[in-house]
């Protein structure tokens, strides 16, 4: 799936993108008790969106490297698209 091809709403998404932008991380208070959240960007040749990447996942990747999102769910944070991957999804770095 192309960026661009996304919506509000989605669910099982998969797309390849590149990583172009991570911000300083931040922690949070969940349900769950404090966690440490980043909301990185992708890229793909349509378009950018946004993606929270949990705890581990935000030293997984870095910028430049290419990643495939599958099984993402989409939501609508601060009037932007934004990609959340469940615990059913995974996020690969791609060779």
């Amino acid at each position: 799936m192309k960026i661009s091809d996304i919506v509000a709403g989605m669910s099982n998404v998969s797309v390849e993108a590149k990583v172009v932008e991570i911000p300083e991380s931040r922690d949070v208070q969940t349900r769950y008790g404090p966690r440490t959240v980043a909301d990185a960007t992708l890229e793909d040749e349509t378009g950018q969106i946004s993606i929270s990447l949990w705890e581990k996942q935000i030293n997984s990747v870095a910028v430049g490297d290419r990643v495939r999102v599958v099984g993402a769910y989409v939501t609508k944070f601060r009037d932007k698209l934004q990609l959340n991957i469940p615990k059913s999804g995974r996020l690969e770095v791609l060779k």
